[in-house]
């Protein structure tokens, strides 16, 4: 290998390196603590390709292409030949690449191909403290593989990580802690400050780069028009970074420049990448994380603090190359989180465990890191059930297929039902970015088609990704695959790939819809399929998770009722108030959607505590109040709710419930005889004795009437 052509400064991994070898040698598996600015990423992983080719893993797309090119730059390494990068749908390395910089999700599927990774001598976790699915699954998986091959060396990387749980996961091995640069970093808490009054404060005290951490896009966009209406200084400029961005923007965004980079980033910035030149961050403390409703099969992206690793994280961004500032948008009191709550814990799992299944592991029982909630696996379990996957934990020739395309499970029956044809995947490399603005006041049968019709309008990665997808497509199905796009099939595979999402509109006319998990939702004022009674919701986000708050709809598709299989016969007793009867009905029902309903018989036994609860809403009529409190007065105690189960037994038609009828004989005479209903007076008249609520007795009569008595 070539010799750097330029003079690479020293950096604190480098004395470190040597220890690093020396573990794997003895331990074939080390973890690597070192915070940022040390080189572990750079430095470590082109050591190791030295004893054999290596796989260094970055949780982002963003950050693998660029530590591709900065090893290049460091070692006089030709990108693409000594060092290649591989990312979805992307990927530069040929037959002599000896570092290969990758996603995650990448080596999960080549573990797949070859369980022993028998192509690799080292395996690279870096960033491990971001805890993202696909980092999980990795580790878990290239374990299985550590453990069988004993000339595998594994090594995880993190700049702040509890390192015990770890270390013990991998067979106690050595944790290795390598300390920073010691450049000095000034944090101040400006709670009251605006994103975009900081960034001016920033510019005009401090020197070099800023970089501002902000939620998401949305809030990018407005301190973007915020700088733009202020003006900044003679000399600045805004960059953006975000995931949603082609790899060009990407790449400006980290290029050096001879101007003052402003650089509005989202949390894709806190790690492995190097913006050359950054001195003051500014950090708003947000960001937005994805929890998934297992109940309701809702993504529910929410606004949230950043933990205090975050935090750490984003300030040593200003102190890499030399002193810095952090101006923390917050209050110096506020409480923040340890530690970032691992996605596995919050996110769906059907794609992970399609591949423990693939892998022929059984998820329930997997070596996991960190074991996922069991209710999230069996939720994971149940969609791919459904979505024709998995059949007796096992995957199906479907779910075979399935696995293959690096995909959602959802998004590949999508293509699979569909034929592989060029618009399905572009359907696909839409659904999966995040959702493109609709067109306003357009009538469709699917947005997202409609949005396909238009892919040459989109953003560039996105027409790569659909470009990828369709040529995979076409490869995976061969003769098979379908010649040309035909919308019916099309909007059939929507719902095939989204079977669980099914929606139906609950008045002509309306807005608002019921979900098949039986949960409302409304659909998006921006959404063109207005006239269907029954959509597919395709991108479905929001609620607060109970039963009375709606999701959003924010793209749909027509779905026609006949594709609609009934998933269960259900009987339904309903109490009619207007005919004092209940009345049954025998319902075909698509999950919690009802499809058709025809009247049957009532059962008299469903129908009893439907008309016990009827009664119970119904007072006594007068004669029987009167009687009540006369039996009440005579010492007899009266079991109202006996009366009425009595009352309702074997019926199906609300009885009329008179107390007379359901007393015996013995507790009337008693009655009659001690507390009678009137009362004969001398002057023979017979007067009607008052029996009042609070046990007293009154009498109305004259005071002459009386005499004799």
């Amino acid at each position: 290998m070539r010799q750097p052509t330029f003079s690479r400064q020293a950096l604190p991994v480098d004395t470190e390196i040597p220890r690093i070898v020396e573990a794997l040698r003895r331990s074939r598996a080390v973890v690597v603590v070192a915070p940022p600015g040390s080189g572990k990423t750079t430095r470590v992983a082109p050591a190791l390709a030295a004893a054999g080719k290596t796989i260094l893993l970055q949780p982002r797309r963003i950050a693998a292409r660029s530590i591709a090119r900065r090893i290049a730059l460091e070692q006089g390494w030709t990108l693409g030949e000594e060092v290649g990068w591989q990312v979805r749908f992307e990927r530069h390395y040929g037959s002599r690449t000896q570092l290969l910089v990758a996603t995650e999700g990448i080596l999960t599927g080549r573990l797949q191909a070859d369980p022993l990774l028998t192509d690799f001598k080292s395996v690279i976790l870096d960033e491990f403290h971001e805890r993202s699915l696909h980092a999980d699954i990795s580790l878990a998986l290239a374990r299985q593989a550590w453990l069988v091959r004993d000339d595998l060396w594994l090594v995880v990387m993190s700049a702040t990580l509890d390192t015990g749980p770890l270390a013990e996961f991998l067979g106690n091995c050595p944790v290795i802690e390598i300390s920073g640069r010691t450049y000095p970093v000034e944090i101040q808490y400006l709670p009251r400050l605006a994103p975009g009054a900081a960034i001016h404060r920033a510019l005009d005290t401090g020197q070099g780069h800023v970089l501002c951490f902000l939620p998401g896009v949305r809030e990018i966009a407005q301190v973007q028009n915020a700088l733009h209406t202020e003006k900044l200084p003679p000399g600045a400029r805004v960059f953006l970074l975000h995931g949603a961005l082609g790899a060009n923007a990407q790449d400006a965004a980290l290029a050096e420049v001879s101007i003052r980079k402003v650089v509005l980033a989202t949390n894709v910035a806190e790690t492995s990448l190097t913006i050359e030149g950054v001195r003051t961050v500014v950090d708003s403390g947000y960001h937005k994380i994805l929890n998934y409703d297992i109940d309701r099969g809702v993504d529910l992206l929410e606004l949230e603090r950043i933990s205090r690793d975050s935090a750490e994280q984003r300030a040593g961004r200003a102190g890499r190359t030399a002193p810095g500032l952090v101006i923390r948008l917050w209050d110096r009191a506020d409480h923040l989180a340890p530690r970032r709550v691992p996605e596995i814990l919050r996110v769906d799992l059907a794609a992970p465990v399609l591949e423990i299944l693939a892998w022929g592991g059984d998820p329930r029982r997997f070596e996991w890191f960190e074991h996922p909630p069991p209710e999230r696996l069996e939720a994971a379990l149940k969609l791919l059930v459904v979505l024709g996957a998995v059949e007796n934990n096992r995957l199906s020739r479907l779910g075979k297929l399935i696995r293959r395309f690096p995909l959602h499970p959802r998004l590949a029956r999508v293509l699979l039902t569909a034929g592989g044809t060029r618009q399905a995947a572009a359907c696909c490399a839409l659904l999966s970015e995040r959702p493109l603005p609709l067109r306003p006041d357009r009538s469709t049968l699917s947005d997202v088609l409609s949005q396909a019709d238009e892919i040459a309008t989109v953003p560039v990665h996105i027409r790569q990704a659909a470009q990828e997808i369709a040529v995979l497509a076409r490869r995976l199905l061969g003769p098979s695959a379908s010649a040309g796009d035909d919308e019916e099939k099309l909007l059939h595979a929507l719902w095939a790939g989204f079977p669980d999402r099914v929606a139906q509109r609950r008045d002509f006319g309306s807005d608002r819809f019921l979900l098949a998990s039986g949960y409302g939702a409304r659909l998006a004022r921006e959404s063109g399929v207005r006239k269907a009674d029954f959509v597919v919701a395709l991108d479905l986000s929001g609620g607060t998770g109970n039963i009375e708050s709606e999701a959003l709809i924010r793209q749909a598709s027509l779905v026609r009722k006949e594709w609609l299989q009934p998933t269960r016969i259900e009987t339904t007793h309903i109490y009619d108030p207007a005919s004092e009867c209940v009345k049954a009905f025998e319902c075909q029902m698509y999950f919690a959607l009802t499809l058709t309903r025809r009247p049957i018989p009532p059962d008299p036994e469903a129908a009893f505590p439907l008309l016990i609860e009827a009664l119970r809403r119904q007072e006594w009529d007068e004669p029987s109040r009167l009687l009540l409190r006369r039996v009440e007065k005579a010492g007899f105690n009266v079991n109202r709710e006996e009366i009425q189960k009595h009352a309702c037994l074997g019926q199906v038609r609300l009885p009329k419930l008179r107390l007379r009828d359901y007393l015996e004989a013995r507790v009337l005479e008693v009655t009659h005889r001690l507390c009678p209903e009137t009362l004969l007076i001398p002057s023979g008249r017979r007067v009607r004795l008052n029996y009042r609520d609070d046990g007293t007795v009154h009498l109305a009569v004259k005071l002459q009437e009386l005499f004799g008595l």
